[in-house]
C-alpha cells in the first residue's frame, strides 16, 4: 500500500500536462467522487489487475487533480515570498555569507527554503533546491517526481535593494518541468505554466505568509501570456543579466547589433528575465555565464509554453535537467515574437 500510494502521488502529479481553462468546471462531489475511483483504479493497476478502461479513466480527471493540487504549488511561492519580503524591509540585517563558489547567501535565501520545504513537505516529493545543492547524484538519479526550486533567485540584487528577485518553484517528471510559477513578490506577479497548457499571470498577488488561493482564485482574472499589445516592437530588446555579464555577452551583442543597429540592451535580474520573453516585453536574452538547473527550469516552461523557446550555446540543444553537474550550458532565449 506504500508503493500505491506513491504511484498514485506521482500518477496525480501529471495534472499539470493538462492545466487549462477547462478545469474551472464541476462540482467537488463529482471531483472527489472521480479522485477516489481513480485511487482504486491506480492500486489495481499496480497489483496487475487493470482492466482495459482503466488508464483512459484517469486521463479523464486530470483537470479535477489540477484544481486541487494547483493552489499548493502556488501558495508555496507567495509565503517563501512573504517570507524573502520580510527580511527585505530590514536591510541591515541581511546576514551575508558566501556559499562554496563564492556567490552571496542571505538570512531571506534561507527562511524562503524553509518555508516551502516545509509546506511542500505533506506531498512527500523530494526537492532538489539551491539552498540544498549539496545532496549527492547517486541519492537523487533516480526520481521521477521532484521539486526544483530556487527560493530566492536573484540574491545579488536582492542585496542591492533594486527589487529584482524572483521565487522559483518547478515541478519535475522525469526531468522534465511539467508545472511552473515564478513569484516577483515586489511587484506582486506570480507566473503560471502547466505543460501543453500554455503560460499565465497572475496580478496584484501579495506577499502573505498565510497565503491559501483557492483554484477558482487563481484562475479568476489571470491573463494568458504572451500579453496583447506586445507583438511587436520598433526595435530589437535584448536582455541581459544585470549583474553577470562577460566579454563573451558583450560579443554576442555586438554580433547582433550588425544586423540591428538600433538594437536596445535590457538590464535585468533574476529569472524575470524569461518572465519578460513570456510577456513578449523583450525578444531575446543571452546568458554567457554560470547559472544553474533551478535557476532556468520554472523560467524555460513558462516561456515554452507562451511561445518562445530556450537553446544552449554554442550547440543549440535543449537544455538537461538532474545531471550529475547541475551546472547549465551558456544560452539564448527567444520570445514568440522574435524573428533571429
Amino acid at each position: 500500500m506504500v508503493l500505491a500510494g506513491r504511484e498514485v502521488l506521482r500518477a496525480a502529479f501529471r495534472f499539470f500536462r493538462n492545466v487549462g481553462e477547462d478545469g474551472r468546471r464541476g462540482d467537488n462531489a463529482k471531483y472527489l467522487n472521480s479522485a477516489f475511483c481513480y485511487m482504486i483504479n491506480s492500486c489495481y493497476l499496480l497489483l496487475g489487475k487493470a482492466e482495459p478502461g482503466i488508464q483512459k479513466r484517469a486521463t479523464m480527471i486530470n483537470d479535477k487533480e489540477r484544481m486541487y493540487l494547483l493552489p499548493h504549488l502556488f501558495n508555496a511561492a507567495v509565503r517563501a515570498g512573504a517570507a524573502i519580503m520580510s527580511i527585505y524591509k530590514h536591510r541591515d540585517d541581511y546576514d551575508i555569507s558566501l556559499k562554496s563558489d563564492r556567490t552571496p547567501i542571505t538570512v531571506a535565501d534561507r527562511l524562503a527554503h524553509r518555508t516551502i520545504r516545509e509546506y511542500r513537505g505533506p506531498t512527500r516529493i523530494p526537492i532538489l533546491s539551491e539552498e540544498g545543492r549539496e545532496m549527492q547524484y547517486e541519492e537523487r538519479c533516480n526520481w521521477e517526481l521532484y521539486w526544483l526550486v530556487d527560493p530566492l533567485d536573484g540574491t545579488v540584487e536582492f542585496i542591492k535593494g533594486n527589487n529584482e528577485f524572483t521565487v522559483n518553484i518547478a515541478l519535475m517528471e522525469n526531468n522534465r518541468c511539467i508545472g511552473a510559477v515564478i513569484y516577483v513578490p515586489y511587484f506582486e506577479k506570480m507566473y503560471v505554466a502547466g505543460r501543453n497548457s500554455g503560460s499565465y499571470l497572475k496580478e496584484a498577488v501579495a506577499p502573505d505568509a498565510e497565503a491559501s488561493y483557492t483554484y477558482e482564485e487563481i484562475v479568476r482574472g489571470w491573463t494568458r501570456l504572451p500579453l496583447s499589445g506586445e507583438s511587436h516592437h520598433d526595435h530589437l530588446r535584448v536582455a541581459v543579466s544585470r549583474s553577470h555579464q562577460t566579454p563573451e555577452t558583450q560579443q554576442h551583442i555586438e554580433r547582433l547589433r550588425r544586423q540591428h543597429p538600433d538594437l536596445e540592451v535590457v538590464e535585468q535580474g533574476s529569472s524575470y528575465k524569461f518572465c519578460m520573453l513570456a510577456e513578449g516585453s523583450v525578444d531575446y536574452y543571452v546568458r554567457t555565464t554560470h547559472t544553474f538547473e533551478w535557476d532556468t527550469a520554472a523560467g524555460e516552461l513558462i516561456l515554452a509554453e507562451a511561445g518562445g523557446a530556450t537553446r544552449s550555446l554554442p550547440d543549440d540543444s535543449e537544455l538537461k535537467y538532474n545531471e550529475v553537474d547541475l551546472h547549465n550550458p551558456w544560452f539564448v532565449c527567444r520570445s514568440k515574437f522574435c524573428t533571429l
